[in-house]
């Protein structure tokens, strides 16, 4: 997208003079740019402006599309969030798809076997169909013109399956290839298999590594992949699969497993949020665990739900990223051209040039006051130097840099306001449809009838059962009219161990007519609610009508 044109004030007398014009020239570019805001009229296109007006200049420049990630297009700003699925061969990559949706999909194969050797985008279309990774390529709607750069042997396998499906309406699902152990898959792909998901990695919103609980093994390739995915641990979410084909305490032994094989390999000092379950619509073999599952499952919907309302968010994100990784880029090559002699011993200094960049890592570092975790990797960025000529980069030019720090100082700042405001806007937007939809309400919903749900369809007070055993505590607490004080009903409510700060919220809960006092039904009430929070359950923020004591409900 060009840059708008902008109308120039009339030129004054004034301006004829060199000081004066300069001076007027840097009064107007100010004026400009405090005016640029009130042309977006979404985060999206304010994105898309500030890109194309800010950053591709930078990047073109010092040619950042050879070395790190192809230029961004219109579609990149407007797409529909992405999930990437990673995973072995029969991890469940497939059949997780299957289970999301509710639907069989265009392309799909599901076996033990490797099955799915290709890259599919499982995105919403009018009808059902199949559209060739060449064809998609070349559609400017879609966000996948730039994989054109790997080539036929990749194109040939990447299609895009489209289908009616109320999930594909809010978000876009990517199934991978299973990966293989062995030196001999990674050198029958063709293509660079490591770097394709990169790429997928840094337009996706979220990055699904699955696991399976009976093969946990780390082949060398998925290693590789995972570490490809270095700048985007906080997209990454892991699924252990196929949970419930193992006993508890064999699950616990995995469990740990996975956790330090992942810890040798993505090198945070934060733990990796792994969801459990089993994630198919099949009856569960062991179901021991079965409330953990369905605990599991249900975090990990609301995580996927949530990525249409963060998605502004995430593209502003990556958006600053890549402008700081394109800032140090262009220190690197304005400071390798700088050091280049110009007419002799070109091919030698550049070897050492190559050879020493660690050492010209540490230097703009210290004088650009640049952290080290924005700098690329140095040995990808030693081999992609070696092909390169030197002669041709450019040197340092300020002007190109200082627009790009305007941009993070003051565009972003005024873009993340707009973020907020869209949000608020828009009605809460989350994923729905298929598997979403099962366990929303009803008696299959998440914790229904359990906790304080508990007794929710009963005629019955279901409080009424236990009164009894609570009547026999009320009366040895001195009653005065049939109620107790709240000094009395605190020395029996702390034996409990609970904090006083739940405690108080029992109190307000049980004491219905806020009379300062419990009655015999509202005491025996709080020693529910106790009895609730003592089992693990979360209090009610509201009492729930089941829970009102008979005496207390409002009859119609």
């Amino acid at each position: 997208s060009a840059p708008s044109p902008r109308s120039q004030p009339p030129l004054c007398p004034a301006a004829a003079s060199p000081v004066s014009g300069s001076m007027f020239s840097w009064v107007s570019k100010d004026a400009r740019r405090k005016k640029e805001p009130e042309l977006f009229q979404t985060v999206a296109e304010g994105l898309r402006q500030l890109y194309a007006q800010k950053l591709l200049p930078l990047e073109e420049h010092y040619r950042f599309h050879e070395f790190h990630s192809p230029a961004l297009e219109d579609a990149d700003f407007d797409n529909k969030p992405m999930v990437l699925l990673v995973g072995q061969y029969s991890t469940g990559k497939t059949t997780f798809i299957r289970h999301l949706i509710e639907q069989d999909f265009p392309g799909m194969r599901i076996g033990p076997e490797p099955t799915t050797d290709s890259f599919i985008a499982v995105m919403h279309g009018p009808t059902e169909g199949m559209v060739p990774g060449n064809a998609l390529v070349v559609d400017p709607r879609r966000p996948f013109r730039k994989l054109n750069a790997f080539g036929n042997a990749f194109l040939n396998r990447f299609m895009c399956a489209q289908l009616p499906n109320p999930v594909l309406d809010s978000i876009s699902i990517i199934d991978t290839p299973g990966i293989l152990s062995g030196e001999k898959q990674r050198i029958s792909r063709g293509y660079d298999f490591a770097a394709v998901l990169e790429w997928f990695a840094e337009r996706v919103d979220r990055i699904i590594l699955l696991f399976d609980a009976h093969k946990l093994d780390i082949s060398d390739e998925f290693s590789e992949v995972i570490k490809a995915l270095k700048n985007h641990e906080d997209k990454i979410r892991v699924v252990l699969n196929k949970a419930d084909q193992i006993e508890t305490q064999q699950l616990m032994r995995v469990y740990g497993a996975l956790m330090w094989s992942l810890g040798k390999i993505i090198n945070t000092p934060e733990v990796v949020r792994v969801y459990i379950g089993s994630f198919w619509s099949h009856p569960l073999l062991i179901p021991d665990n079965r409330k953990l599952f369905e605990a599991e499952e249900q975090d990990l919907f609301k995580d996927i739900q949530s990525l249409p309302r963060n998605a502004a968010l995430r593209k502003l994100n990556d958006l600053i990223k890549r402008a700081r990784l394109a800032k140090v880029h262009a220190y690197i090559i304005s400071s390798l051209k700088k050091e280049m002699p110009n007419v002799f011993g070109k091919e030698s200094k550049k070897k050492e040039l190559v050879n020493n960049l660690g050492e010209i890592y540490q230097k703009i570092e210290r004088e650009h006051q640049i952290s080290p975790g924005d700098f690329p990797s140095l040995r990808k960025m030693q081999e992609l130097l070696q092909t390169q000529d030197f002669s041709k980069f450019q040197a340092l030019k300020p002007k190109l840099l200082d627009t790009v720090d305007d941009m993070l100082a003051n565009d972003i700042a005024r873009l993340m306001v707009m973020v907020r405001q869209e949000e608020s806007l828009m009605p809460s937007q989350v994923v729905k449809g298929g598997a979403f939809d099962g366990t929303m309400n009803g008696p299959f919903g998440h914790g229904y009838g359990e906790g304080a749900g508990e007794g929710i369809d009963d005629v019955e007070w279901v409080v009424g059962k236990d009164k009894p055993t609570y009547d026999e505590i009320f009366y040895t607490l001195s009653p005065v009219n049939g109620k107790i004080t709240g000094a009395n009903a605190k020395k029996e409510m702390v034996k409990s161990k609970l904090p006083n700060t739940v405690l108080g919220k029992i109190w307000k809960l049980a004491d219905v007519d806020k009379d300062g006092l419990l009655d015999d039904e509202e005491f025996a009430l709080a020693n529910h609610l106790i009895k609730v929070k003592l089992e693990g359950h979360e209090l009610p923020a509201d009492l729930p009508p089941h829970l009102v004591p008979p005496s207390k409900r409002r009859h119609e």
